[in-house]
C-alpha cells in the first residue's frame, strides 16, 4: 500500500495484450508513471480446446479467448493500481484503451457475448477469435480473389491482399462453418470496441480497428454491398445490421464511465472513456512519434511496423493505410511480422527444453544471447525465413511457414537463435525497402515493446542489418502510455489535452537508448540480405508451393482420425 498520496491529474491507460491486461496511471502534465498493474487472463489463449467440462477440441490454426476474462482482469488490474499508486480516484481524468487486433467476437444486441449464452458454450465459433486465429485462410484467399476480379479499389489500401487475421475472413468462416452462430449473433465487433461498450453503455467503433482490419475508409466507408454479396449472400445483411454505424477516431470521447462500473473500479461516474486504438498503434504515441519519416517497431510476440505521412500511397504487401487511423491529419501505414518473440520462445520451449517456469526460461535465453553475441555475421552458415506464424508482409500469406537453410550436424542452438534474430531483422529491412520504393522514406527507427527492452543483441542486429540508428523510448510501457495519452485527449482541456499532438509532447520524453549500426558487420549483412531476398521471393505467389503442400497434407491427416 502506497503511503504517499499523489496530486495532480492522471490518465488511466488499459493495455489489453495477448495474455494479460496492463493498467497504468500517467501524469498528464509530465508523463510520470505513477503506477502499473498486470493481470493475466484466467483462460489465456485457447488453441487446443474450449474450457469447461466438455473440453471441445480445436483444430489446427485456431486461437480463441473468453471475453469475460477481459472484464475480470480489467477490474483486478485497475483496483490494484489505484490501491498501490497513491492516486486519488478524483485525480483520474480519463481512460484510454488499446487492444490486440483483429480480435473479434459475436454478441447479442445488449452486448452479451454469444459464448456466454448456454446454448453456444460448446460452439467454438461463438467465442472470441484472437488476432492470431489463422483458420480463416481459405476465406481470406477467396476474399482477395473476388476483390481482384472485381477490381475493388479498397484492396490497394491493404497491399493487394487480405489477411486471415482480419474481420471479414473470420465472419465468413462463421457464416460457412456455424450458420446458427451467425444467425443468432446480433453484433460482430472488435473486442476493444466491446470493452468500451461495456464501460460506457454506448456502442462505438474505432476508426483504427475498422480501418486496418475491416476495410473501412474515412472517405469511402465500407466496400459496396455487391462485393460482400459475392463473398456470401448473407454477408450484406450482417454489414448493414450487425456491425454498427458510429465510427470515431482514437482518443475521441466514446462516453462516460457507467455508475455500475465506476463503483466496481472505484472511479468517479462519468469519467471520460476514449475510443480505443490497436495496441501496436498506441506504441507510436507512447514512443513520442507524431511526425513523418519515423518508423516505430512494436516488438513483442509479433512486430508491427508503423509509419506516418501526410500523403496516401499504395505500398505492396503492407497491412493497411488509414487516414486518421493513428493521429488526426495523418495517414498511418502498417506492416508487420507475425512471429518474432513467439519465434524465439518456440526455440526454447519446443526444441531446446521445457523450462520449469519463467525464471528458468529467462536463464536459457540469457545463455543463448551471450553465446550468440560472440558470433560474427555469417559465422553460423545459417539463413532463415521467420514465417513460423505465416507471412504478414510483404507476401501476406498466413499459409507460409518457417525455413532454416544451412543446418549441419555441427550446428549449435545459439547459432539457430542468432539466425532467427537475423531473419526477423531482414524481414524488417524488406518492409522498409518496400516503403522507400514508393516514396515514403524511413529516416529513423524506434523500437518499443518487451523485446526492445530485454534483448540488446537483437537491437544491434536490427541496426546492423537495416543500417539505421535505433532509439528505444524512455517509457518501458509504450502501448499502455499511448492508451493513457488517448485517455487524456478524451478528457480534453483544461485537465487533459486538446489534441493528440499536444498530449504526445507533454507526456513523452526523448529516447533513453540509442543503438548505432556497425559498418563492418553491415557489409556482411548486405551479402546475406541478397540471399535472403532470393529465398523470400521463391515463395511469392506463383512460386514454390512446398510449404502449402505440407500444410495441406497435415490438415487432411489430422481431420481424419483413421488416416
Amino acid at each position: 500500500m502506497s503511503r504517499t498520496r499523489r496530486t495532480g491529474n492522471f490518465s488511466l491507460g488499459l493495455d489489453f495484450g495477448t495474455e494479460s491486461v496492463r493498467a497504468v496511471l500517467v501524469g498528464t502534465s509530465t508523463g510520470e508513471m505513477a503506477g502499473e498493474s498486470v493481470q493475466s487472463y484466467r483462460s489465456g489463449v485457447m488453441d487446443e480446446s474450449l474450457p469447461g467440462r466438455s473440453r471441445v477440441r480445436l483444430p489446427p490454426d485456431w486461437a480463441l479467448q473468453d471475453p469475460r476474462d477481459y472484464l475480470q482482469s480489467l477490474k483486478e488490474a485497475v483496483r490494484r493500481v489505484l490501491r498501490t499508486s497513491g492516486v486519488k480516484p478524483g485525480g483520474v481524468i480519463g481512460i484510454g484503451i488499446d487492444f490486440t487486433s483483429c480480435t473479434m467476437l459475436p454478441a447479442l444486441g445488449d452486448g452479451t457475448p454469444l459464448s456466454a449464452v448456454r446454448a453456444f458454450r460448446d460452439e467454438p465459433h461463438a467465442w472470441v477469435k484472437l488476432w492470431k486465429h489463422h483458420a480463416a485462410q481459405p476465406q481470406a484467399d477467396r476474399a482477395t480473389r473476388i476483390a481482384l476480379e472485381r477490381r475493388e479499389p479498397f484492396l490497394s489500401r491493404y497491399g493487394g491482399r487480405i489477411s486471415s487475421e482480419w474481420m471479414f475472413p473470420k465472419i465468413l468462416e462463421i457464416l460457412e462453418k456455424a450458420p446458427k452462430v451467425a444467425g443468432n449473433a446480433e453484433r460482430f465487433l472488435e473486442a476493444q470496441d466491446w470493452v468500451a461498450w461495456q464501460l460506457t453503455g454506448l456502442e462505438r467503433r474505432s476508426s483504427c480497428a475498422a480501418g486496418y482490419k475491416a476495410f473501412w475508409s474515412k472517405r469511402a466507408g465500407l466496400p459496396p454491398a455487391d462485393y460482400f454479396k459475392a463473398l456470401h449472400p448473407d454477408l450484406p445483411e450482417i454489414v448493414s445490421r450487425k456491425m454498427g454505424k458510429t465510427v470515431l477516431p482514437p482518443g475521441q470521447k466514446a462516453g462516460g464511465l457507467l455508475p455500475g462500473w465506476a463503483g466496481v473500479l472505484g472511479l468517479p461516474p462519468g469519467t471520460p472513456v476514449g475510443v480505443p486504438i490497436i495496441d501496436a498503434h498506441a506504441a507510436v504515441l507512447g514512443s513520442g512519434v507524431s511526425g513523418e519519416n519515423e518508423m516505430v517497431l512494436c516488438m513483442g510476440t509479433s512486430t508491427c511496423h508503423l509509419l506516418l505521412d501526410r500523403k496516401e500511397k499504395p505500398v505492396r504487401g503492407m497491412t493497411g493505410v488509414v487516414e486518421d487511423g493513428i493521429i488526426p491529419g495523418s495517414f498511418g501505414y502498417e506492416a508487420g511480422q507475425a512471429a518474432v518473440g513467439d519465434l524465439f520462445a518456440w526455440l526454447v520451449r519446443s526444441i531446446l527444453a521445457k523450462p520449469d517456469g519463467p525464471r528458468e526460461e529467462a536463464g536459457i535465453f540469457s545463455r543463448l544471447e551471450s553465446r550468440a553475441a560472440r558470433l560474427r555475421p555469417g559465422e553460423s552458415g545459417l539463413l532463415a525465413l521467420d514465417w513460423w506464424n505465416g507471412n504478414r508482409s510483404i507476401l501476406m500469406d498466413a499459409g507460409l511457414s518457417g525455413l532454416i537453410v544451412g543446418l549441419t550436424l555441427n550446428t549449435k542452438p545459439h547459432e539457430i537463435y542468432r539466425a532467427l534474430m537475423e531473419a526477423t531483422a531482414m524481414g524488417t529491412r524488406r518492409i522498409i525497402q518496400e516503403f522507400e520504393s514508393q516514396g515514403l522514406p524511413v529516416l529513423k527507427l524506434h523500437a518499443a515493446g518487451g523485446l526492445a527492452e530485454k534483448n540488446p543483441l537483437l537491437l544491434q542486429v536490427y541496426s546492423d542489418v537495416t543500417g539505421r540508428e535505433i532509439r528505444v523510448p524512455r517509457s518501458r510501457q509504450v502501448c499502455a502510455l499511448g492508451a493513457a495519452i488517448l485517455g487524456s485527449v478524451a478528457a480534453g482541456s483544461p485537465r487533459g489535452h486538446g489534441s493528440v499532438h499536444e498530449a504526445v509532447r507533454a507526456m513523452t520524453s526523448p529516447g533513453r537508448i540509442s543503438v548505432k549500426p556497425d559498418p563492418g558487420r553491415g557489409a556482411v549483412y548486405e551479402k546475406l540480405y541478397g540471399s535472403y531476398c532470393r529465398l523470400h521471393d521463391a515463395f511469392a505467389p506463383g512460386g514454390d508451393t512446398v510449404m502449402k503442400d505440407l500444410r495441406e497434407i497435415r490438415s487432411r491427416i489430422l481431420a481424419d482420425p483413421k488416416a
